[in-house]
């Protein structure tokens, strides 16, 4: 990868990342061509090759960048500074809804990779998701007081069973042409409430 990519104006950058997430985040790996995402991006497809020696380095970069891009969100908005699951869930909502406001196919984007079976990417996506997942995972469920919780609560499969609920609603939500924002603020939160019902020990 050429480092002079990182020295390109912010805005120009910006459309080159937003144009790889709406192409990758449209089709399988496979049948995306640097042609489509150099459209997207409104620059020239030799450029495009000038920054990224091929699409496989473009992918992974995105891929990587995806995560950066989340990480930071989380942080800006506290999700890691409170050990009430489901504060750290509202919260995590609302970074994820600001971060498709700047990034509007990112979520489409990174979903999609996970479940890519291109092999020329998907080893490299497996082994990186693994490890950043099972590193949150952990920090998550260390923090946990299982007096919070009913009784007997598998806390781990508890987690799991929100992270997949979540994922999903995601995918469902970015299939469209139009993000409602708007309406996935609602229905998380309702999501939120509902789990806290059923999970959170009764007072």
């Amino acid at each position: 990868m050429n480092e002079k990519f990182f020295r390109l104006p912010e805005e120009k950058l910006q459309r080159i990342i937003n144009g790889g997430f709406r192409v990758f985040s449209g089709s399988p790996y496979r049948k995306c061509s640097m042609q489509e995402i150099a459209d997207a991006a409104g620059i020239s497809k030799s450029l495009l090759f000038f920054y990224f020696r091929n699409k496989k380095e473009l992918y992974l970069f995105l891929w990587e960048k995806a995560s950066e891009i989340t990480e930071r969100y989380l942080e800006e908005h506290r999700c890691r500074e409170t050990d009430d699951l489901f504060e750290m869930m509202e919260r995590g909502m609302v970074a994820k809804i600001r971060i498709m406001e700047q990034y509007p196919h990112v979520a489409q984007f990174a979903i999609r990779a996970f479940y890519e079976k291109d092999e020329a990417v998907r080893p490299e996506v497996q082994r990186n998701y693994r490890k950043k997942v099972t590193a949150g995972a952990s920090g998550t469920l260390a923090r946990l007081d299982p007096e919070d919780f009913r009784p007997g609560l598998d806390l781990e499969m508890m987690c799991r069973e929100m992270y997949w609920a979540s994922e999903g609603y995601l995918w469902e939500m970015t299939q469209g042409d139009r993000v409602d924002r708007c309406r996935m603020e609602q229905d998380f939160c309702r999501l939120i409430q509902f789990w806290k019902s059923i999970y959170r020990k009764k007072e």
